[in-house]
């Protein structure tokens, strides 16, 4: 099991950039496939990027292809999403859990979603 929070959301304007931070805090390590996933207000949640435990293969909704960058330091426990040429439609809140595989990316692996980290992009 993993605990995790997620942080780094703010206000920034159109075409800024924001790194969003993801830690688990629980005792044993983060191993899992991880992603993270977007909700904005009065949409369904939907998948944003996906990296492998060892970093070496990462997946992408379109939208964030050429982007967004996501990026784990298992020392840490943390997983990134540096988010760059950010646009209004990016406001969302952003949460980070841990999928199904390698192949089944989008999958969220738990019926559990933190509080995630609000991210509010101005035109």
């Amino acid at each position: 099991q993993v605990e995790l929070t997620e942080s780094g959301g703010g206000l920034v304007q159109a075409g800024g950039s924001l790194r969003l931070s993801c830690t688990n805090t629980a005792r044993h390590p983060n191993t899992y496939v991880m992603a993270w996933f977007r909700q904005a207000p009065g949409k369904e949640r939907e998948f944003v990027a996906a990296i492998t435990w060892s970093g070496g293969q990462t997946f992408y909704e379109d939208f964030a292809k050429g982007r967004f960058t996501i990026s784990r330091d298992n020392a840490k426990g943390t997983v990134y999403l540096q988010m760059n040429s950010l646009k209004a439609e990016d406001t969302a809140v952003y949460h980070c859990a841990p999928v199904v595989s390698s192949t089944v990316y989008r999958k969220p692996l738990f019926d559990y979603w933190g509080q995630g980290t609000q991210v509010t992009v101005s035109s």
